[in-house]
């Protein structure tokens, strides 16, 4: 697919914007500039509150001490410095939100494509989506055609207080033919320090299998127990070689009828690049997809169907019922991976412990 990312960078007409983010507010999908107004309002109150009475102390002090002293003045000139560019700073971060969902719905219109600011609580089964509190979904780009398409930022947050972290995630979203065994690609080459891999949750070691050539440096393969030779039926040598040339930089999740491609950034952004390369991982990715709309679940028995076939034996024939194959979908012990225990995690928490039982020994 030829993907247009003329929107992305061309100039922009500031009267446009302004008319699309009014236009969003009415229809409910961005917070009334209202509430924007009450919280600057609200911040430069208490700001005013402890500054004014700072500036007039050391203007008074300055004029006190060294009257007539334009050096005396410096402080107030920083302070009025100071306000000058955090009010330049939010002003043009307000704008540069505006100017950017502009932007990618422009872009989503070029390339058949819809644009939506975002909402809270998606309903997604991928392992990113049921962790952590306040999850929203961030610049949402869909296609329904060819296939159903989804491209979006998405965090979440856990911890609280001096421990809150929030996380980021970009994903692509691809709607399968038929439902799949839970299956998991964890990308090598994200991996983080000593090896460890970046997703959030880890999987149980007996579920890791090994494919031919290779693939093991690129991906490290999870799949349930059982489904080792599925596995094997869905990647196949071409299949793998397409994830290797174009997803080897994204961890791959396949669960019920999605294909998700996670990242640990924005992948619904303004960079051109970042779109040529995604939709080029789709098209690559989505020529083999097809073929995995044949596999069934042997585990899903087939039924006697009402029709019958004609067996000859020698003059006279019989009927014979014939059994349908298995209905599309997973077995329970194939729908989800049984997850592991985060060995680094653990190995944080016993160095700690070691470490303070050590300090509590010495010194003493």
């Amino acid at each position: 697919m030829t993907v247009d990312t003329t929107a992305l960078t061309q100039p922009i007409d500031r009267a446009k914007v302004r008319a699309f983010s009014k236009a969003l507010r009415e229809k409910g999908m961005l917070q009334s500039r209202a509430f924007a107004i009450i919280v600057f309002a609200f911040v430069g109150i208490v700001a005013a509150l402890i500054l004014v009475p700072t500036i007039a102390t050391i203007v008074t002090r300055a004029f006190t001490r060294d009257s007539g002293n334009p050096v005396a003045l410096l402080p107030f000139v920083l302070v009025l410095a100071i306000v000058g560019f955090l009010a330049w700073a939010f002003i043009r971060a307000v704008g540069g939100a505006a100017a950017r969902r502009y932007r990618l719905s422009l872009f989503a219109s070029a390339n058949d494509m819809t644009w939506h600011p975002g909402f809270s609580n998606p309903r997604r089964p991928g392992m990113i989506f049921d962790l952590g509190r306040n999850q929203e979904l961030h610049d949402v780009m869909r296609r329904e055609q060819p296939r159903s398409l989804e491209v979006a930022n998405y965090t979440y947050e856990t911890g609280s207080g001096k421990n809150k972290q929030t996380h980021r995630w970009g994903y692509v979203a691809l709607r399968l033919d038929t439902p799949l065994p839970h299956i998991v690609l964890d990308a090598v080459g994200n991996n983080g320090l000593f090896g460890g891999s970046n997703l959030p949750i880890t999987f149980g070691r007996d579920q890791r299998l090994s494919l031919e050539g290779d693939f093991d440096r690129h991906f490290a393969l999870y799949c349930p127990e059982g489904y080792e030779r599925d596995a094997l039926y869905l990647f196949t040598p071409d299949v793998m070689a397409r994830f290797v040339d174009n997803a080897a930089a994204l961890d791959v999740e396949i669960v019920d009828d999605w294909l998700f491609l996670y990242a640990k950034r924005d992948l619904s952004t303004l960079d051109p690049a970042t779109w040529r390369w995604l939709f080029a991982t789709v098209d690559a990715i989505d020529e083999k997809l097809a073929q995995w709309a044949r596999w069934r679940d042997d585990r899903l028995e087939g039924s006697s169907s009402g029709a019958t076939g004609i067996a000859a034996s020698g003059a006279a024939a019989q009927n014979v019922p014939l059994l349908t194959p298995p209905p599309a979908g997973v077995a329970r012990e194939g729908r989800r991976l049984k997850r592991g225990f985060p060995v680094g995690a653990f190995v944080v928490v016993v160095a700690v412990a070691g470490w303070w039982i050590l300090t509590s020994v010495l010194g003493r």
